[in-house]
């Protein structure tokens, strides 16, 4: 009975008030887990298994464990009637003991939180939290990487401009671009998986990390409890889970809300009226702006953008968590219900909202082509070059020659391939037909396909 508990589903009107807009951001199934009675609830299946494997050890009396396992079902302890207990205690842990206590028979009250101590239940919660919380973070980075992945092969062929520093460099296949963020995101769930792993812990050791009330079973008591939460028990601790179990999960988020960011950011520029290349989708009735009826902004990558900015904020605060006084102090207790919640929260609307992007989003082929050209023919320049070295002309000599033709075109307005076939330097080394044969985009793709496709193996690979 005791994994009665797991995979409740937390009905809406017990939602906690959480320090995020949740009218505004977050899923209903990623708010659900962070809700306070859902907190609750676990922390009583904690102190029910705690019970049940002391009782089966001869710890506490057998009966007892088992009146206690049968104490209280999902929402029988209530935020409400905690926080009345901790008016008095001013002490939430305390509070809850109390609170299940009152569902408990009096002959096994005394058994209840035998050898524990507030952090037993505040960090083994926690993990089953970021458990949960993984949980449905992963499946939607395997989603988003497989409609990456989908951009990526539709777009393999479409020449494009490549840009370093801003400015027009060389041409690549827009897939490309997909292709790259799709492999980041398999790359993320590996990590995700390995913090999985690292913080899915199990701590019932009591006040100072020894076991003392339930000396030589203590080790025992934790094996057992952490097979019935199908957690890990952890090797050693003080009070607490040492906080960079805490630090690697918040950074692992921030990280990939990082690489969301990045997307977005290329999105929001392609989408620059100069530019034109993508757009987010624009449904009917959508207003892009209050004062100017023609506008179609970005919003949406403009809000993972926003997000991300707070989701890396939180790493900093989980960093300053490490370092605790002795076998550990308060000092990270008040923040940690705020970056647990934030970051899990922030990165899963931030998914979702990429994962409403990438589908839906409008890539104008015809602006794509015609960028190619904006400067006239300078994008072609490595090119030209390329084709000077094949014609014996040394790499230093060619670079200065294109250069210079390039840089006068500039000045004169003229296109480079014009200017390439006036120049007398140039014309010695190229006919004008292998000047023309240059400008063709689709022939300098280079291994573009291959690593387009190389990416998707991977990517099929790992997930499909």
């Amino acid at each position: 009975t005791i994994r009665k508990f797991i995979f409740y589903d937390i009905c809406p009107s017990l939602m906690a008030i959480l320090p995020i807009d949740t009218g505004r951001y977050g899923t209903a199934e990623m708010l659900a887990i962070f809700s306070e009675q859902y907190r609750v609830d676990l922390q009583v299946m904690i102190e029910e298994a705690v019970a049940v494997a002391q009782g089966s050890l001869g710890i506490i009396p057998a009966d007892a464990a088992e009146k206690i396992d049968r104490a209280a079902m999902p929402g029988d302890v209530t935020p409400a009637r905690i926080a009345e207990l901790e008016a008095k205690s001013d002490h939430d842990t305390a509070a809850l003991v109390e609170a299940l206590a009152e569902k408990c028979q009096p002959d096994v009250r005394p058994w209840l939180h035998y050898g524990l101590t507030s952090n037993d239940l505040v960090d083994t919660t926690n993990s089953l939290v970021m458990r949960d919380a993984l949980g449905i973070i992963i499946p939607k980075v395997t989603t988003l990487a497989g409609l990456l992945m989908e951009m990526a092969q539709k777009y393999a062929d479409l020449p494009a401009v490549g840009r370093t520093h801003g400015q027009h460099a060389s041409i690549i296949p827009f897939g490309l671009k997909f292709a790259n963020w799709a492999v980041e995101m398999v790359r993320h769930i590996h990590r995700l998986r390995q913090v999985n792993g690292r913080i899915a812990l199990c701590k019932t050791l009591g006040v100072v990390g020894t076991g003392s009330m339930m000396g030589k079973d203590a080790l025992a008591v934790q094996d057992l409890v952490a097979d019935i939460l199908q957690l890990r028990p952890i090797l050693v601790a003080t009070q607490v889970v040492p906080r960079e179990r805490y630090a690697e999960y918040v950074f692992a988020l921030a990280l990939l809300g990082s690489t969301l960011d990045k997307m977005a950011v290329e999105i929001r520029n392609l989408q620059r009226t100069e530019i034109g290349e993508v757009a987010e989708q624009f449904k009917k009735g959508q207003m892009g702006s209050s004062a100017v009826p023609v506008k179609r902004n970005p919003i949406k990558s403009e809000r993972v953008s926003s997000l991300a900015k707070l989701l890396r904020g939180q790493v900093s605060v989980s960093m300053e968590n490490i370092p605790l006084w002795h076998e550990r102090d308060l000092s990270n207790s008040a923040n940690e219900r705020f970056i647990l919640p934030t970051t899990s929260i922030l990165i899963d609307e931030m998914l979702e909202t990429m994962i409403r992007i990438i589908p839906n989003m409008a890539v104008n082929r015809s602006r794509i082509s015609e960028n190619l050209e904006v400067t006239k023919g300078q994008i072609y320049a490595e090119f030209v070059m390329k084709a000077l070295v094949h014609k014996k002309v040394t790499r230093m000599d060619a670079y200065r020659h294109v250069q210079r033709v390039a840089f006068k075109a500039t000045e004169l307005g003229v296109h480079l391939q014009t200017a390439l076939k006036a120049d007398s330097a140039i014309s010695e080394h190229l006919h004008p037909d292998e000047i023309d044969a240059i400008f063709k985009p689709e022939t300098h793709l280079g291994s573009s396909a291959a690593i387009i496709q190389n990416a998707a193996d991977y990517v099929n690979s790992e997930f499909f």
